[in-house]
């Protein structure tokens, strides 16, 4: 079922702009795109570039937002192109809600639903391409509450909270249908990492958590000399894998086949309430944020192996779309408030406010920020709608969203 949403406020040309680009090629690939995109006429013709079965190629990222009320278990997506909202299956008592970039995972007491979004994006390095498809709900992996998700593009690995690890044919959850391969030998400290071709891990030997490599068959292949003590948080970066630390982030790396890994530490003494233990950054950027405690925030540029902390008022939520960008946090006053993230100066704040007083602090009902290359978006559960931010233009309300459920999770896809 789809269903039309209210749209408010200023409607942006960059909407439109996006429709009337879909049907072009961005200028660095070859090949012909079609809305609706057929095989090749004869066995004998190249299949075109970038070409895939069943989806259709834009030119412009097809950003969606997935929204969940655990309450109901009432479920949207949220077409951020044609502002379009679509019904899909019942997902209640969703405790958390996250993505891999299309998949959208939502992790119940029932286990771990799994929902194409149909809309992802495909970086070659030198280009990238776009694709939209149809909605489809795919089925369920294994692992409960707790259960955290990370892929690449060939397997996707999911780790309960027991530390046992269950690893998916990637390619068939694309395909419409769950293929389990196999199951890590463990338990396992965290989430698994699918990278580089190969799965990073961290395993408690001696009392004390270390990083493990192993092949897609699941053999140890190699084991960096470096510890990890209370291990909290995890980011896939253009520079590598970072994880969160006590004494701040441990970075993997790889090059030629050789595992690295780096400390960035804090470089203080930070107490473990105020550490830095869930990342929050745009896919593509080395720039991470987190809370740090009820009134800072962290910021961690891994390009300069450097920790920046910016004191703000009481922190629901945190962003940043990357290097040159303003630190995005909505606050407690209902606000998203930005901040230079050099000086700490705050440098703008919304107009009127997003959302109701909230509480300091992180939660899986309270309000999120998700940030793309243009847009933020800001739900407001108990106003039903979500709000797009142009960030680059003094946080100014780009275009509001009206949903006919209380969107209280969020995350987005398309990128």
């Amino acid at each position: 079922m789809t269903i039309a949403p209210t749209v408010r406020r200023n409607v942006t040309p960059w909407a439109s702009a996006a429709l009337a680009l879909t049907a072009l090629l961005t200028t660095s690939c070859a090949g012909k795109t079609s809305e609706d995109p057929a095989p090749p006429e004869s066995s004998s013709a190249t299949t075109p570039h970038g070409y895939v079965e069943g989806a259709k190629e834009a030119a412009e990222q097809q950003s969606r937002l997935l929204l969940n009320n655990p309450g109901t278990g009432d479920s949207r997506v949220l077409d951020l192109i044609t502002g379009k909202v679509s019904s899909t299956a019942q997902a209640a008592g969703t405790e958390q809600l996250d993505t891999d970039g299309r998949f959208g995972y939502f992790h119940t007491a029932q286990g771990t639903h799994v929902l194409d979004s149909g809309a992802w994006t495909v970086d070659h390095g030198d280009h990238v391409h776009y694709y939209r498809a149809a909605i489809r709900d795919i089925g369920e992996l294994s692992g409960g509450p707790g259960t955290q998700v990370r892929s690449d593009a060939a397997v996707t690995a999911a780790t309960d909270r027991a530390g046992r690890t269950e690893l998916y044919d990637r390619t068939e959850l694309e395909k419409g249908s769950v293929s389990s391969l196999r199951t890590l030998p463990g338990p396992h400290t965290g989430a698994v990492i699918p990278y580089a071709e190969h799965l990073l891990a961290l395993t408690k030997r001696d009392g004390t958590a270390k990083v493990s490599v192993y092949d897609r068959e699941g053999e140890a292949v190699a084991s960096p000399d470096a510890e990890c003590e209370d291990p909290r948080g995890d980011a896939v970066t253009r520079r590598g894998v970072v994880l969160g630390c006590a004494d701040g982030a441990l970075l993997v790396g790889e090059k030629d086949g050789v595992f690295t890994a780096e400390r960035i530490p804090y470089g203080r003494d930070v107490p473990a309430a105020e550490r830095a233990a869930a990342f929050r950054h745009r896919p593509g950027s080395d720039t991470l944020t987190a809370p740090a405690g009820d009134k800072a925030v962290w910021v961690l540029d891994v390009t300069e192996r450097a920790w920046n902390r910016v004191s703000t008022g009481p922190v629901v939520a945190v962003g940043t779309a990357g290097e040159g960008s303003s630190l995005l946090v909505l606050e407690a006053d209902g606000a998203l408030h930005g901040y230079d993230i050099a000086t700490g100066e705050q440098a703008a704040r919304t107009e009127p406010l997003l959302t109701g007083p909230q509480r300091a602090g992180t939660g899986t009902s309270r309000p999120s920020i998700e940030v793309d290359r243009s847009r933020a978006y800001v739900n407001d559960p108990k106003g039903k709608r979500v709000y797009e931010i142009d960030y680059n233009d003094d946080l100014r309300v780009a275009r509001t969203f009206d949903v006919d459920i209380e969107p209280h999770l969020m995350t987005e896809t398309g990128r």
